[in-house]
């Protein structure tokens, strides 16, 4: 399963995706792309799915079911503001969903260490920035990698966790670029 979350389908964050579609494919996977804004995506929670409840809602249940069987993930999107876009967090917060991501031993949440649900071995996410990398880290922490990594994936079961941002994009040159694809695809191919 790739998620690719980015208004523009010309963006690098799409040309990212497909990089990892290429691989996965070509390595023998069914490689099921996810455009959140093409497909619309509601990133609205309902009062009832932030209580524990299942979605009602037919995409939500359709991404629930493909991240419960996926193998692999990739998720790509830009930082915004030391976060992702709304409706990325959205797609978290809809799909990453309690009896379905994760769960409690006690059936619900009493404060106990989670049990990851996910049967998906590995998790690429990949990032866009305007901050160099290096001052992502030392002056924000890199609060992408901390969340991605720790606070869904792993709280989620996914054992193997790739994150890379790429920037700065919006001065980057054509061989930059290009670098980064090629990058990005070694990294898709090396989980495999």
């Amino acid at each position: 399963m790739v998620v690719v979350c980015h208004p523009d389908s010309h963006s690098f964050n799409h040309a990212l995706a497909n990089e990892v579609q290429k691989a996965w494919s070509e390595a023998g996977f069914d490689v099921r792309v996810r455009d959140l804004y093409v497909e619309g995506f509601d990133p609205i929670i309902t009062a009832a799915e932030a209580r524990g409840a299942r979605s009602l809602d037919p995409v939500v249940t359709g991404h629930i079911q493909e991240l419960i069987t996926s193998d692999l993930l990739a998720v790509v999107h830009p930082n915004c503001w030391g976060a992702p876009p709304a409706m990325m967090k959205g797609w978290i917060d809809r799909v990453f969903a309690p009896q379905a991501a994760y769960t409690f031993p006690k059936g619900e949440d009493a404060g106990d260490e989670p049990i990851g649900l996910l049967a998906t071995r590995a998790a690429l996410v990949l990032n866009t920035g305007n901050t160099l990398p290096d001052r992502e880290r030392e002056h924000f922490g890199d609060p992408l990698e901390r969340m991605w990594r720790q606070c869904i994936l792993a709280y989620c079961g996914v054992p193997k966790v790739e994150r890379r941002l790429f920037g700065v994009v919006a001065t980057s040159t054509a061989a930059e670029r290009d670098a980064w694809l090629a990058e990005a695809r070694q990294l898709a191919h090396d989980l495999c």
